[in-house]
C-alpha cells in the first residue's frame, strides 16, 4: 500500500461484467458491486484505460457509455474481434470472453473503500 492510503487491485474485486459480441464489435458492460464504488470506476475505467487494456487486439475505436442510476457503464469496443466470431480462424474470439480481460485491469482503491470489494480480504 502506497503512502497516500490507497492500494491496488484488479477490476473484478470492484465491478462484475457482462458481455456480447456483434460482428467484429464487442459490447462489454461493467457494473459496481455497490454504490459506492461508482466513483471510483467512472474516474479509472476510462476510455483510454480500456484501449490501454485491449492494445494486443488493436481496437479501432474504445466508446463508454455511463448509466449512473445502475452504477454501470458500457464499453462499445470496435474492431477487437478477429474479423468477428464466423471469420476469425481464432477458435475463441467471441466478446464473452473478453471480459476476462478488461476485469484484470488494475486499479487504485482508497482504503476506506477496502469493505465494499468482491473476494478475500
Amino acid at each position: 500500500m502506497s503512502a497516500d492510503n490507497h492500494f491496488t487491485v484488479a477490476l473484478y474485486r470492484v465491478a462484475h461484467s457482462r458481455t456480447g459480441d456483434k460482428g467484429n464489435r464487442s459490447n462489454i458492460s461493467v457494473i459496481a458491486w455497490c454504490p459506492e464504488l461508482w466513483d471510483l470506476l467512472v474516474a479509472q475505467v476510462t476510455e483510454e484505460a480500456v484501449a490501454t487494456q485491449f492494445v494486443s487486439r488493436h481496437p479501432r475505436r474504445v466508446t463508454r457509455y455511463l448509466l449512473p442510476h445502475l452504477q454501470a457503464m458500457n464499453f462499445v469496443i470496435d474492431d477487437v474481434l478477429d474479423g468477428g466470431v464466423n471469420d476469425s480462424l481464432n477458435l475463441d474470439s467471441h466478446g464473452k470472453a473478453l471480459s476476462f480481460l478488461l476485469m484484470d485491469l488494475p486499479v487504485e482503491v482508497p482504503e476506506e473503500l477496502r469493505v465494499h470489494l468482491a473476494g478475500p480480504p
